[in-house]
């Protein structure tokens, strides 16, 4: 029989052309227009995506959540992101979760084939039930902050030196906490801390004339914002909690006693300012340690604030803050987090214009120059992931001319957001008695309190603008 000899099989060529294929194109779909005429169009594209906020890394330590009566034994990712964001709903939080939009920093071994198809080589989803770990990062979208914005702007009213029943119920509303011993508000824009002669609106004034309640002296305050800043204010209901509180705010070291519960309470203080900078830090956080001085100008009619030169000058005081960026750079701005660790005036404008060379918007005596050149020079912004452009969103029907990003005049974007405070009511009694373990009807009060103050207006505005989508 006569055999024929084969040659190689053809099937691994096969296989090569076939794998070198293209996927085949997306078949088209009927879409309706506004006519109700059926047209074939292509498939319609799914959501494009934000920009990721950074959350400031899992604390290690017995008692993460500040806050509460009880520490937990864990802390889940929802419980986290809860706990930074507890000004928003639950559900809103909730519904990032279920839509697997909440992601983690993973290492090179954990690299996985989802990240890479999204692009995101250091991140991987996390689940709402995982357990945080010290150290951990979250990353999410910004839009699980983005907030409805009301038609009626917060504007304190016209007061006077006696305020009338309509500006006593807006300071009012202004307060978020009240106790036996302190009173916290959320103080908006434009409002003097401290009154003089020819300032009768100021809030000290307000405060005792409106928020007494009752108490023979009205509350002092503990700490002064500056007039465009916005954001959390402490004030004390009786002298022995407005002394302490002073102590507190002022050093540390000053405010500690012979309990070993509030000294720890003590340790654990902090505040929180959100601000939006013009550019970018070279560092994504870090600790800045500079010195401050003022300077008369204008034959003393006017003073500023400086930054010493380090050979030393009198009159310098030592200031420092901690920084951390929290997305990327939208519009030529940047969303920032600020800490500081001590209370020197304008020490945050000054750290960030001066120190950062990143000025608040709105901020005109520290970033003067930098406005100018900002807003003739607009800068194209790219997601940091991928490289690819960003799209600014202008919300349909929204006022951008209140004082946001977009505007011609922006306010002063500096927020004071978040702050822990001792809970000094557990250790002061009614006729303010010290008790260094807490009063006996107080045990099961926890030993620290935590405020979170949402953002003024203006601020709510630039922030849903710079929820961005890639091009």
């Amino acid at each position: 029989m006569l055999r024929r000899r084969l040659g190689p099989c053809p099937w691994p060529a096969l296989s090569r052309r076939l794998s070198r294929l293209a996927p085949p194109a997306p078949a088209p779909v009927v879409r309706v227009d506004s006519n109700n005429v059926a047209r074939l169009g292509a498939p319609k594209t799914g959501p494009k995506p934000r920009q990721l906020l950074s959350l400031p890394p899992f604390p290690a330590g017995a008692d993460p959540l500040p806050g509460r009566k009880v520490a937990p034994r864990r802390v889940t990712a929802v419980s986290w992101v809860k706990h930074c964001f507890d000004d928003v709903p639950q559900e809103v939080v909730q519904a990032h979760f279920n839509k697997r939009q909440v992601f983690t920093e993973c290492s090179e071994q954990e690299v996985s084939g989802e990240c890479i198809r999204s692009q995101k080589h250091h991140l991987k989803k996390i689940k709402h039930h995982e357990v945080m770990e010290p150290g951990m990062r979250i990353h999410l979208p910004v839009s699980v902050a983005e907030a409805e914005i009301k038609k009626r702007y917060e504007t304190i009213p016209s007061a006077t030196l006696h305020p009338n029943r309509d500006e006593i119920e807006y300071l009012k509303r202004l307060v978020i906490y009240k106790d036996s011993a302190i009173l916290v508000l959320n103080k908006p824009t434009k409002v003097p801390m401290k009154g003089h002669l020819p300032v009768h609106n100021s809030m000290d004034m307000l405060a005792a004339a409106a928020l007494s309640y009752g108490n023979e002296e009205g509350p002092k305050l503990v700490h002064r914002l500056d007039r465009d800043t916005s954001g959390l204010i402490l004030m004390g209901r009786t002298r022995e909690s407005f002394t302490r509180l002073h102590w507190l705010f002022t050093s540390i070291k000053l405010a500690k006693t012979a309990s070993q519960a509030w000294n720890t309470a003590c340790e654990s203080y902090l505040q929180r300012y959100w601000a939006l900078v013009i550019g970018a830090p070279k560092e994504s956080e870090g600790v800045i340690s500079a010195h401050l001085t003022k300077v008369l100008l204008d034959d003393g009619k006017a003073e500023r604030v400086i930054l010493a030169h380090p050979s030393g000058i009198d009159g310098a005081q030592q200031a420092v803050t901690e920084y951390r960026v929290m997305g990327p750079t939208i519009n030529g701005c940047s969303w920032i987090e600020l800490r500081p660790l001590t209370g020197r005036k304008h020490q945050l404008r000054v750290h960030c214009a001066e120190a950062l060379g990143t000025p608040i918007v709105g901020d005109y005596k520290y970033g003067w120059f930098v406005h100018q050149r900002w807003k003739q020079n607009p800068q194209p912004d790219f997601e940091p992931f991928t490289g690819e452009p960003y799209k600014l969103r202008r919300p349909e029907g929204l006022e951008v001319q209140k004082g946001s990003v977009l505007s011609k005049v922006p306010l002063l974007h500096l927020h004071c957001r978040e702050m822990v405070v001792p809970n000094i009511a557990k250790f002061l009694s009614n006729t303010g008695e010290w008790h260094d373990n807490g009063t006996p009807w107080s045990k099961e009060k926890p030993n620290l309190l935590r405020f979170i103050a949402p953002m003024p207006t203006h601020m709510k505005i630039s922030w849903n603008i710079m929820s961005s989508y890639l091009v």
